[in-house]
């Protein structure tokens, strides 16, 4: 059977700004392979809203930081046809402070995912669309990749300065097998993603628009990229940001 639509895996997808482009997405006609590391409950969720859209979904446990476990993802988002997307959502920040006073250990599971874990997706992704005929690739970088995250975590902003580089490195690299390399750099968003709560509201103040993000304003950005519309848009970085 011929594959007609397009068929775009999103890791983190779970929760926060992830199931909010996989709900997005299944409404622009994507079939969607959700990516997940812990929460089975949430991810399912998500597939269910997925399905519910009228497309087809797939909830895959994984880490992004292990070879074998993302080369595994891929190989169960085969069952759906090819891939013709990816957005490198995953991400941590589970040292928050500053970088004098936080745990190596730490720093270093937070790098492995926000750094590692998107090249690995990354090469994934260029291996199997470059035997397609091309495909569209989306890292969720970071307003923070500019600002520097001072006070809270450097080393966080240091590995979202990293995927900028790697969007445009790699976007030149592939360009010619027909895959475009893009990426979305969110400011603070209302997510379950911070240690603190309350951060999104403590940080309003500093936005020039006064608030911070959803995550559907995201997901759109990323929904953008990934489209027809975008076609002539590589090594591009999206900042959505309310201003920042």
């Amino acid at each position: 059977m011929t594959q007609t639509s397009p068929l775009t895996i999103v890791t983190g997808g779970s929760r926060g700004i992830g199931a909010a482009i996989c709900r997005r997405l299944a409404r622009d006609g994507h079939d969607v392979v959700i990516g997940f590391h812990s929460d089975d409950v949430a991810a399912e969720s998500v597939a269910r809203d997925v399905r519910g859209a009228g497309r087809r979904a797939i909830a895959v446990r994984v880490d992004t930081t292990d070879d074998a476990s993302v080369a595994a993802l891929f190989e169960r988002a085969r069952e759906f046809g090819t891939v013709t997307g990816l957005v490198n959502n995953a991400g941590s920040a589970s040292a928050v402070g500053t970088l004098a006073k936080n745990d190596m250990a730490d720093i270093r599971r937070d790098l492995d995912v926000n750094l590692v874990g998107v090249l690995l997706c990354a090469q994934q992704a260029v291996r199997a669309m470059s035997q397609s005929g091309g495909g569209s690739i989306v890292n969720i970088s970071s307003a923070a990749a500019t600002l520097g995250g001072a006070g809270s975590y450097v080393h966080y902003a240091a590995a979202k300065a990293a995927v900028d580089g790697l969007t445009v490195g790699l976007s030149k690299e592939v360009a010619a097998l027909g895959i475009r390399v893009n990426a979305v750099a969110p400011g603070t968003i209302w997510t379950e993603f911070h240690r603190d709560p309350d951060r999104p509201a403590k940080v309003a103040t500093t936005v020039p628009l006064g608030r911070a993000g959803q995550p559907d304003e995201i997901a759109g950005a990323v929904a953008w990229l990934l489209s027809a519309d975008a076609s002539y848009a590589t090594g591009t970085i999206i900042r959505v940001a309310g201003g920042l």
